[in-house]
């Protein structure tokens, strides 16, 4: 049989997706139950194992499909990028109310009442998924209500879908100096891919979550000297967006952020290590 990319097929020799049954060996298939991330963020690991680094991360209310729980852990693939792996089972919640709106600015508080001078419970990421059932307003701020009382800057959130359209590459500049994390996929910490992925779903664009992904999967190959705003540059195990023909915006191990960067000194920079770039995408709109 075909190997399959493990990042992308729930298979193991004891357990399989029901539809990859014919595909892989497994002693069993299941078709796996919904669940929804229930925390603002969470690593997504290869095996259960927290001394493990991640390989990607979930945002709370991304929706996922559950295959196997034990020992604390869950079995699972991401609805939005079909990433398999695995998240303590505590990151979980089987919520059937749908998200209604997103997260648009690189970080929020999720205050526990409509009052900026109180606590906050947490830290929301641009992409998080929330269920706003109602309004408030203190002192002329106006904020969204959740169903349990807590309380989002309203200018901070918006429909789910509202973006679509969007300038992906101005939604990337929003995560200027946003601390680099491998895997990560957050306003919190975040990656080359995660960037671009993350940029992309909030203008309403799917994007493979790893670079070795985005390089053959996304968009159509262009050369070089047709770059321009919104085409990705690739180096082996790296991505950049551009900014324009002669700026890059990405998250690199150099600065340790997200950074412009211009392209060609780029270039000379990254080439000791992982020589010249790969290739050149143009992303379908």
């Amino acid at each position: 049989m075909t190997l399959l990319d493990r990042r992308l097929h729930a298979y193991r020799p004891d357990l399989a997706e029901a539809g990859l049954q014919g595909k892989v060996e497994a002693l069993r298939f299941v078709e796996g139950k919904p669940a929804r991330i229930a925390v603002p963020v969470i690593g997504l690991r290869a095996k259960p194992d927290l001394a493990l680094g991640i390989d990607t991360e979930l945002l709370l209310g991304e929706d996922v499909t559950v295959f196997d729980r034990a020992d604390g852990w869950c079995w699972v693939k991401a609805t939005s990028d079909g990433y398999v792996g695995y998240v303590p089972e505590s990151a979980l919640a089987d919520d059937d109310q749908a998200p209604t709106h997103v997260v648009t600015v690189q970080r929020t508080f999720l205050y526990r009442e409509p009052e900026l001078r109180k606590p906050y419970n947490a830290i929301l990421s641009m992409g998080s998924r929330v269920k706003i059932v109602g309004e408030a307003e203190t002192r002329g701020n106006h904020y969204a209500m959740l169903e349990d009382g807590t309380a989002i800057f309203a200018k901070h959130v918006e429909p789910i879908g509202a973006g679509s359209g969007r300038d992906y590459v101005d939604i990337a500049l929003r995560f200027l100096e946003t601390p680099y994390l491998w895997g990560g996929r957050s306003g919190l910490g975040i990656d080359c891919s995660g960037l671009v992925q993350l940029s992309m779903l909030m203008a309403g664009r799917s994007a493979p979550r790893d670079t070795d992904m985005q390089a053959t999967g996304l968009g159509e190959p262009i050369d070089r000297a047709e770059l321009r705003r919104g085409d990705l540059v690739f180096w082996k195990g790296h991505v950049a967006a551009m900014e324009d023909p002669e700026t890059i915006v990405h998250a690199n191990g150099h600065t340790m952020t997200v950074a412009r960067e211009n392209f060609e000194a780029a270039i000379k920079r990254i080439g000791w290590l992982y020589e010249q770039p790969t290739g050149y995408r143009r992303p379908v709109i």
